[in-house]
């Protein structure tokens, strides 16, 4: 089985995860977010933006929003 690309933003936080030796569980717990969820969201999938702001909280980054027409 491949393992997705990340997008920019899954690198940011990737990287920041292992800043903080913290896991994609414990983030995604912190979040309020399933696993998959923030998983979809690192691989670029989903844009995530209910939970930009959390993410940015809990890691101490800053995160833009992407805007979703529709």
């Amino acid at each position: 089985m491949r393992k997705r690309k990340l997008s920019s933003l899954g690198l940011i936080i990737k990287h920041r995860l292992s800043e903080l030796n913290m896991t994609q569980r414990e983030l995604a717990r912190l979040i309020g977010s399933s696993e998959a969820y923030l998983y979809l969201i690192i691989t670029g999938d989903r844009s995530g933006n209910k939970y930009l702001d959390s993410i940015g909280e809990v890691l101490s980054i800053e995160v833009e929003k992407k805007r979703i027409w529709r």
